[in-house]
């Protein structure tokens, strides 16, 4: 007998867009059938009248990040349990958060340090990245090749300290250089923070000296210049090492995109990441009360940037929507005002996937698949998750969400399980999750919640060969 039947509804499957029924058994997916077709189950989940996808993957969020508050100590960004919870509330169930691999442990042990802060404090099922630090030290290369071999299928760099007095983020090229190597002979991709560190910082000190200090010039310091360079920088680094693939992070301007597009009509396995805000906000929102909410790093551009992002949404260069989530309270993401103290990251993850399908099926004419494959299915492949996560498929995990269609909701902070403010105050949204369910556990029914901090698992991956052989989405 099935433990559960999801029955009734219109299903995006890899085959396409169809009425089915999903028959459940130990949190995997069992068997696809028509409708009214399946054995009897334990239980049976209503999906009339609902669009069944397959489980959000947000593969760019930071739990528990120190955020440097000014003149105070640091304060924690919010936990694994509470962004995994607003996940499972807006349809997630994965996600992929940061090992910051420093230089005074083991590899292994930053990963065990991490660990320790997610096991049995996580609702839903989750991976990290290993972030690489400043100059890296000889041994951590082994140690990196190692920990890739044990599921660790990822590698995040950053370019740029991002903001003065930040340092020991930055990367030099060098030795990211030797990092592409190793992540290309361990079969894993690297995940790019690309911008120009001599650009960014001289746009500080230039503002600084002009008293041109406040966070509405965000966007001249973090600009489309400096996202060029650095983007092609590194690509260019990465096509000189072969079966080296990149996804480029939170890509912000045109001129990211059309360094991705160079790159992949070379036949390069280029991947690109952009995120909510820069699809809805632009750096006229800077002006706008309480306008750091909207920030995140890098800046956010302007309307010919978003318009070029939206179309590298459509088939291009752009195939995951993510978010760069940091959970954190109001006075946290408003302490700063300046060009040098602003908080970036959003509460973003719980309304992702309705916002998105607002955005992308509602407003624009995606098909449901296409918008599928933006918050679940491409960051599965690319990340090497698929095809246990990010398709409802037999065999797959039994992470479905029941997505209510074809109606009007008003997002607001008072509804959401995040924290008590949202950037996504007062928009409207024409679809919203019902029903989430976990590995083949009904987490999330009608608002009432019913997970267990012990069903969230970590996650082994492994990177597909022809994702890193071709542009293969």
């Amino acid at each position: 007998m099935l433990d559960l039947i999801v029955s009734g509804g219109t299903c995006v499957l890899p085959s396409g867009t169809m009425a089915a029924d999903i028959g459940v058994k130990d949190g995997r997916i069992a068997t696809i059938g028509a409708p009214g077709t399946l054995a009897e189950g334990v239980r049976k989940v209503d999906a009339t009248g609902k669009l069944v996808i397959p489980g959000g993957i947000d593969p760019h969020i930071h739990c528990s990040m120190p955020v440097r508050a000014p003149g105070r100590p640091d304060v924690l960004t919010d936990p694994p349990s509470q962004v995994s919870k607003a996940a499972l509330h807006g349809g997630t169930t994965t996600l992929i958060d940061f090992v910051q691999c420093v230089h005074e442990r083991t590899v292994q042990e930053s990963i065990e340090q991490t660990q320790a802060h997610w096991k049995d404090a996580c609702y839903c099922d989750y991976g990290f990245h290993l972030t690489l630090m400043g100059e890296v030290p000889q041994p951590h290369f082994g140690q990196l090749a190692d920990a890739m071999q044990d599921g660790h299928a990822s590698i995040k760099i950053f370019t740029t300290n991002i903001r003065p007095g930040n340092l020991g983020r930055m990367v030099p090229h060098g030795h990211i250089w030797e990092a592409l190597k190793v992540v290309a002979a361990q079969g894993g991709i690297a995940c790019i923070h690309a911008e120009d560190n001599d650009i960014v910082m001289f746009m500080y000190e230039k503002l600084m000296r002009e008293n041109r200090v406040s966070f509405e010039h965000m966007a001249e310091v973090h600009n489309a210049l400096s996202e060029e360079l650095s983007f092609n920088r590194v690509i260019r680094l990465a096509e000189n090492v072969e079966g080296a693939a990149l996804y480029m992070v939170h890509v912000s301007a045109a001129t990211g995109v059309a360094a991705l597009e160079a790159s992949r009509a070379k036949g390069f396995p280029m991947y690109g990441e952009t995120l909510h805000q820069y699809l809805m906000y632009n750096a006229e929102d800077y002006k706008r009360p309480g306008g750091q909410m909207y920030h995140t790093y890098p800046s956010l551009k302007y309307p010919e940037d978003q318009k070029r992002l939206w179309t590298a949404t459509n088939r291009g260069a752009i195939q995951v929507i993510a978010t760069d989530e940091l959970c954190c309270p109001i006075r946290i993401k408003l302490q700063g005002s300046r060009i040098d103290d602003t908080t970036g990251g959003n509460s973003g993850v719980e309304p992702r996937v309705g916002l998105m399908f607002t955005q992308m099926v509602t407003e624009r004419g995606y098909s449901e698949a296409h918008f599928v494959d933006m918050i679940s299915t491409n960051a599965a492949k690319i990340m090497g998750l698929y095809p246990r996560k990010g398709a409802l498929a037999v065999g797959s995990d039994a992470d479905i969400v029941l997505m209510e269609t074809g109606i009007r909701k008003t997002i607001a902070a008072a509804d959401l399980h995040e924290t008590d403010y949202t950037p996504w105050e007062g928009h409207v949204v024409t679809a919203w999750p019902a029903t989430t369910i976990a590995r083949g556990k009904v987490v999330v029914e009608n608002g009432a919640f019913s997970g267990d901090l012990k069903d969230g698992k970590f996650l082994k991956r492994k990177v597909a060969d022809e994702m890193r052989s071709r542009p293969a989405v």
